[in-house]
Formats: structure tokens, sequence, C-alpha cells
């Protein structure tokens, strides 16, 4: 049976901390799903009479959190200014932004925590609730009415919904990390299931937190999912109505484990309810993408900066883990005089002016290490007018029989002047990886690619000897740097883990592009990954594909080269982003052997985005 709903847990200190701490304050949620709880950190000052405005958070990794509990490593490397007694997870420290004027409203996301209801994390629902968590905290007696969103990842992800529901009393966002497209960035990477990140969030960060839940109740976690990084902490409080068994909890949630599993195409139910139009968003944003986000974010950032209806916005490039840049010095300083700008009328940066740049890009030269952030802080920056860079020249480097990138077409052409295959088996995985890899020769001169990229193939599918036949190819595309030296030169991933450049997927089956999308680009193929776009995979059929592959910037200097790699699955750099579901990846439609094709007509070929000089 349900809990009974207390009306005694709000609390209110105003004399423990060098803000006003409010603990539990409860918001009624109009649609009657259930109610929000969250704490509110404001300065002693505020309150009718001096009115602040609101940074606003909404998740489900638990309001009461402490992030050293929460990933102890982490919090150890975290810039001291924003370490608190109240410092959480991928959100702005309550000290840090009280002493400058603001009120912090951190709730728990429906189903999380304090907050009664449905838990089903990044849906329409819990988007609504969102909306009316904003609008509570713009009309409160200490509030001016203006409220920003500020957070990383899902703090970050769920903002680009939320503002396109346009709530009373939002007036600026910063998505910083953050994912701005459910299916595409995060559950199905061209169209393939990128299933172990899920299982790790969802059971370590998620279900721990899930309303009702036991505290000394065991984390489910495997031989893949398990180890150190983010967990719910033992010190987390349960839920102070009382906890629900395991099979109450089990109704009141939809898994995102089994429904990413369960459904594979974007106009199903499931997909389909967590959709947008980016358009609709209209407040001031400031995107901020990491280059090392290969395999979650990077995309959604600059997808959602571009396609974003609002008149004042920006982009923003920054490097490093994906825990840390948030509270760097000077990164807090850009958050800061942009919500100045928008949430108080102080513009001392020129936002509103045009004086800030609406690109501000940093440029990955040379090999400084994984992981080292004083490192990092040494590769330049750049500003642009727009994204794409205008100058762009789009470059195609061509495969070859012989394993190599070229970018003559006739000698690529001369060099298929008969038909031939490259061929590896289906199916291939970190531990037996199974890929075919193209070079260029080294470069004569230094060369910046930055953008978008996209690869050509011809691809077809044979099976093994008393194989089954395989009906589908899964296409796993990796671009890499080759030092002058010869040796790969790596970058900081999510994790603090070493990435290559960038990476691509496709499932063949859904090869489908919609060449009428007002979203399709020459660079960027667009595809609806619809059910209906399902097209066969046909033994001795030679298909012509078009993989999206992930935006990146580099500088290659002389004597360096680029490596395209071309797998069956998960390769070097995918950190805890396996894509191996046993379901998903079934051996009955996969297994056999993949070719890449070459011939007369066949060409096969990656488009660069090369920047020259301004």
């Amino acid at each position: 049976m349900p809990n009974a709903i207390r009306t005694d847990l709000h609390t209110v200190d105003d004399s423990s901390f060098p803000y006003i701490f409010e603990q539990n304050a409860t918001i009624d949620l109009k649609s009657g799903k259930g109610l929000v709880r969250c704490n509110v950190y404001r300065p002693k000052e505020s309150g009718p009479d001096h009115r602040v405005p609101v940074i606003v958070t909404y998740g489900p990794y638990g309001k009461d959190t402490f992030y050293g509990d929460f990933h102890a490593k982490s919090f150890e490397e975290v810039n001291p200014e924003h370490k608190s007694e109240h410092s959480a997870w991928e959100t702005p420290d309550p000290a840090f932004w009280t002493r400058h004027g603001y009120a912090v409203v951190r709730a728990d996301e429906l189903g999380i925590g304090q907050s009664r209801g449905r838990l089903d994390t990044m849906s329409r629902n819990t988007s609504e609730a969102f909306a009316e968590v904003i609008e509570w905290a713009a009309d409160q007696f200490w509030s001016s009415g203006k409220v920003g969103l500020l957070g990383v990842s899902y703090y970050a992800g769920s903002q680009w919904r939320v503002a396109a529901m346009k709530p009373k009393g939002l007036a600026a966002m910063i998505p910083w990390e953050g994912m701005s497209d459910y299916y595409r960035d995060r559950c199905r990477h061209g169209g393939i299931l990128s299933n172990n990140f899920i299982d790790f969030w969802w059971n370590r960060q998620v279900l721990a937190n899930q309303y009702g839940r036991p505290k000394d109740e065991a984390i489910i976690t495997n031989v893949k999912t398990s180890g150190a990084g983010p967990m719910r902490p033992k010190s987390a409080p349960e839920s102070l109505e009382g906890t629900l068994s395991v099979e109450e909890r089990a109704r009141n949630r939809q898994d995102q484990t089994v429904d990413n599993q369960k459904h594979r195409f974007r106009d199903e139910e499931y997909y389909a309810s967590k959709e947008y139009d980016m358009g609709d968003i209209d407040v001031p944003l400031l995107s901020v993408a990491n280059w090392g986000g290969i395999l979650l974010h990077l995309r959604g950032n600059i997808e959602g900066f571009v396609h974003a209806g609002s008149e004042h916005k920006w982009l923003r490039t920054i490097t490093g883990r994906h825990d840390l840049p948030f509270y760097y010095k000077e990164e807090v300083e850009i958050q800061h005089s942009f919500l100045d700008a928008f949430l108080k009328d102080d513009d001392r940066a020129g936002w509103k002016s045009g004086k800030v740049p609406r690109v501000n890009l940093v440029l990955r030269k040379g090999d400084v290490g994984v992981n080292d952030a004083a490192a990092e802080r040494q590769y330049p920056r750049r500003t642009e007018t727009k994204w794409p860079i205008p100058r762009t020249e789009w470059t195609k480097w061509y495969l070859t029989p012989q394993k190599a990138l070229t970018g003559d077409l006739d000698e690529a052409v001369a060099a298929s002047a008969k038909r031939q295959k490259l061929t590896y088996k289906a199916l291939g995985t970190l531990e037996d990886p199974q890929l075919t890899q193209f070079c260029t020769p080294p470069f004569e001169q230094e060369t910046e690619i930055t953008g978008n990229v996209l690869v050509r193939l011809c691809v077809s599918a044979t099976p093994e000897p008393a194989g089954p036949t395989p009906s589908d190819i899964d296409l796993f595309v990796t671009l890499r740097h080759i030092s002058a030296g010869g040796s790969e030169v790596f970058y900081t991933g999510t994790a603090g883990d070493p990435v290559p450049l960038t990476k691509g997927w496709l499932r063949v089956s859904l090869r489908k592009v919609d060449t009428d999308h007002p979203k399709h680009r020459a660079y960027l193929p667009w595809r609806q990954y619809a059910s209906t776009d399902v097209q066969p995979v046909i033994i001795g059929e030679i298909y012509t594909v078009d993989v999206e592959i992930w935006p990146t910037s580099v500088v290659v200097e002389p004597g360096a080269k680029l490596l395209l790699e071309v797998a069956s699955g998960d390769t070097q750099g995918r950190g805890i982003f396996r894509h191996d579901d046993p379901v998903d990846r079934a051996p009955a439609k996969f297994q056999g052997r993949n070719h890449i094709c070459f011939g007369p007509g066949l060409l096969n070929y990656v488009m660069l985005p090369v920047v020259p000089p301004s």
C-alpha cells in the first residue's frame, strides 16, 4: 500500500549555515500524479523586500546525497571554492551561488528520494513536473521571478525538454555536457543499443534512489558495472514517509534497462513520448560541449545549439573529464556572467550586446596526455561566428583496398579497378576486436579538422560455414590520430579514460536517410529510425551507406596521420559504453562475415571538415 503523505517534513534552518536552508519544501503537482520535494538554499537577506533569482536543478541522484559520499574520488579533485556541506554530484554548489546572490532549488525527481510518484526518467511526465518546479520557484516570496537552469549531464539533458515547454519564469539555461536527443545521443547509437552505460547508470545512480527503497538494500551490479564511479552511498537517507516493498516499487517505475532493450524504433510510444521540438526553446542558451564526450553528450550539445529557437544562444567547447571542468574557476566565471546577464540584468561581459562571440572553441593541438587538467588548459582557443564554421572545406579521403586513405580521386578509382573485398568477422568485441583500418600518408602541413564527419561505405555480409544466415550488419567506425612518432594520440574521455578523436555507428537495416527533413545536411545524414524505415540486408547485395560520425576537433601537425577504423563491435575508447546486448546483437541475425567492397562504381570515403586559417 502507498505510504501516507506527511505534511510535517518541511524545515527551515536560518542559523547553521551562511545561507537559509529549507529542506523538503513540497510542490503538489497540478496533474495529481505525485508531489515533488525540494531543498531551497537562499541568501539570508532574501525575502519579500529582497527578491533573488533562482537556479533550479531536478534529477534522480538524491537531493540530500552528499557529493563526497556519492563519488569520493571525484569530490577530492573538485575546485575547493565549490565544496560545502551541501555539495551534490553534477549540480551547482549552494554555498558559492548563495554568496553571489542566487537561491538554489534542488528537487528530487518524481519517484526519487522524497518525491512521490512514478519513476520514469527523461519522460514527458517527469518533464512536466520539472516545469512545475520552475514555475513554483519563480512564484516564491523570496524569488525575483527569474529562473535559470544549470547542471551537468542529466541535470543538463533534462533542460532541453523542459525549456521547450516554456514554463513561466524560465529566463536562461546552461546545459553543461547534456544530450538533447534521447534516442540518437544516449540509447541507440545509429540504431544500436548502448546497453552497458544504461545498466551502470540505472542501477547504481537511479534505481538505488527510488522513493521507498530501504537504504540497506543491495545495489544491483555485475562484472561490467561494478567498481569505482558514482553510486548511491549508504549515507543517503531513506524516504521519510517509509519504505515500500520490492513489488510495489517495481509497479511504480519504468525500467530503462528493460524498456531500451524492448523498444527499437523512434515511432514506438516509449521513444516517441520523449521527443520534443528544439525550435520551441526560446530562452537564452549557453550550450557547453566536451570534445571527449564521444559516446553520450557531445552530439546533443552541438545539435541542441544548432536547432534551438533561441535568439540569444552560444556554443562553447571544452576538454577534460566529465565531472570536473564544470567547477573550474574560469568556467564558473562564464556561467556566472551569463546568468547575471539574463537573471540580474548585469551584462558586464556583453552577452546581450553581441560582444561575446556565438561560438568559442578549444582546439586540441599536440599530445598533452590523458586526464591532465593543467596540461589540457594549454590548448588554444578561438572564437567563430557560426557552427559549422562557415569557411569549412568538406574534404574527401578515399579508402582503397590496400588499406590506405588518399585524397586523390583518380588514385582511388584506379586502386578499385576490379572488384575486391576487405573482410572481417561480425560481432566483434573489445576483447576480440574484428576490424579493418585505413591510414593517410603523413600530413605535409598543419591541418585543422573541426566539425562533423561523414563516412560512406559500400558493405555486404556473407555467412560463415555452417553458421546462420546474417540479415543485418552493425558498423562501428572510429577516427584515430597517429602522431609523427607513430603512436596514437589519446584524449580525455568521460571518466578520465583514453579515447580517440571520435566515433560513429550504424545498423545497416536502418540505413534509410530522410533527405527531405530540414535537419538533413550533406555532412550529417538525418535518419528517423522508425519501424517503417527498416530495410532488408540480403547476402550477395552491396549496400552503400552514410555513417554519421560525431563532431570532433584536432590540429594535425606535419608528419602525423589519421586512421579510419571500421569494426563490427566496440573497440578501444568505448569506456563503459558497451554495445553488447545479446538480444539487440543476436548471433542469429548478425553472425557471419562483413565486407567493405571496392570496384567500379563503389567509392568508400571519409569526408572531413578541414578548416583553413581565417
